[in-house]
């Protein structure tokens, strides 16, 4: 199964992955941990190229592509590999970080976005994709605890950035099928509980 996590920054996404891969170890599955940007050699390399603050002249052109590329990597040298052999593939972001950020955020042509995925991608698309939402002024407030050096060049966008993104990812949700919207203003064990809910139900169908 191929699992994604999606989020604004400072949502709590990066725990529930942890929380949720620790549930299906006990549960004596195979589970390989991905994060995005990166996972790779060349992704990890991309990566630091698209969080370094030293590079705030990056155009939003040559931002959704560098993501892309990371993500092509992934999906070829990693992704379809460990669903090949049968693993629980978990994605701490993946393709509708892009739609969100690069297109909501950014304002770029969703519908352009949506063909680099299919480039990019191709049929590598999630089985089930948690949006774990909160509101703007809950993931400000949690910036504000975190240094500015120690944030990277998307995080420290400002709020009106994160609002548009909120929106992408609400627009995703209602055409998406295997989008499950989490509310992340409930506490961690919660949110855990619901998230193995769904997939318990999703390994039903499937």
């Amino acid at each position: 199964m191929f699992i994604t996590f999606e989020g604004i920054d400072f949502c709590g996404k990066s725990t529930q992955v942890e929380l949720l891969r620790d549930y299906l170890v006990e549960q004596r599955k195979d589970v390989h941990l991905i994060r995005e940007p990166g996972g790779t050699e060349i992704s990890e390399k991309i990566r630091e190229i698209l969080l370094d603050k030293k590079n705030n002249a990056m155009v939003m052109e040559t931002e959704i592509f560098l993501f892309s590329a990371s993500r092509a990597q992934l999906v070829r040298e990693v992704i379809r590999p460990y669903l090949q052999k049968g693993y629980y593939v978990i994605s701490d972001r993946f393709h509708d970080s892009s739609t969100a950020y690069q297109g909501f955020g950014r304002g770029l042509s969703v519908d352009a976005i949506l063909n680099i995925h299919k480039l990019a991608i191709g049929e590598t698309v999630p089985d089930i994709t948690f949006f774990i939402d909160i509101p703007n002024e809950i993931a400000l407030a949690r910036k504000r605890n975190i240094a500015h050096s120690d944030l990277d060049r998307i995080e420290v966008s400002d709020n009106s950035f994160y609002e548009r993104i909120r929106e992408g990812y609400l627009n995703l949700s209602k055409k998406e099928n295997r989008f499950r919207v989490i509310d992340g203003t409930k506490n961690i064990k919660e949110i855990n509980e619901q998230i193995i809910y769904e997939i318990k139900s999703l390994e039903g169908v499937k």
